[in-house]
């Protein structure tokens, strides 16, 4: 399957788009972005102007503070990823974006991708529809991070998306559940 089918399959898991929606999207998106490990897609202070659909590879989306950085996400095949506060806000980004291994990126220009919502309310729709599941997930976190043991956001993690550990170092999994590596190491999977 084409990388573009993967990316409009994203958008229609939740609206059904007419062709021309379809094509309209698909042409937009540029094919140019590749990434060797530890390369930046974006860094932190840059404003962030395009959303990225990673064909293949893996990053990690990290917020510098004081003397670590600290995971707050990632982004592998087939996701969409971008430094969404500084995309919504046109403001310098909190956070950077960097590679964890080679990564393969299309992306569209934040006003291209906005203008196809005039004349495709589609893309708009299931735009909004991502960004309330997304929402939703951000507010999971949030309370597995305020009430849960590491033990159990670990689980939790686990039954998510149980393929992080063959394609994320457990150092940046560590950080992401905010526990140190030893205590992930000792944890059973």
């Amino acid at each position: 399957m084409q990388w573009q089918e993967k990316m409009l399959g994203i958008f229609e898991h939740f609206v059904r788009f007419t062709p021309e929606a379809r094509t309209d999207l698909a042409v937009r998106w540029r094919k140019s972005v590749s990434l060797k490990r530890n390369d930046f897609l974006i860094r932190h202070g840059q404003i962030e102007t395009s959303l990225f659909f990673i064909e293949s590879g893996a990053l990690r989306l990290f917020y510098p503070h004081k003397d670590e950085e600290i995971c707050v996400g990632f982004a592998y095949d087939g996701n969409l990823i971008c430094s969404y506060p500084s995309f919504i806000l046109n403001k310098p980004s909190d956070y950077a974006i960097q590679a964890l291994r080679t990564t393969k990126a299309s992306f569209i220009q934040k006003n291209e991708f906005y203008q196809l919502f005039e004349s495709h309310p589609c893309i708009e729709r299931a735009w909004r529809m991502l960004q309330e599941q997304a929402l939703v997930g951000k507010i999971e976190r949030e309370t597995e991070m305020l009430t849960f043991t590491p033990e159990e956001r670990f689980q939790r993690l686990m039954k998510r998306s149980p393929h992080l550990l063959q394609i994320i170092p457990k150092k940046y999994i560590a950080s992401y559940l905010r526990m140190s590596p030893e205590t992930l190491s000792r944890m059973k999977y």
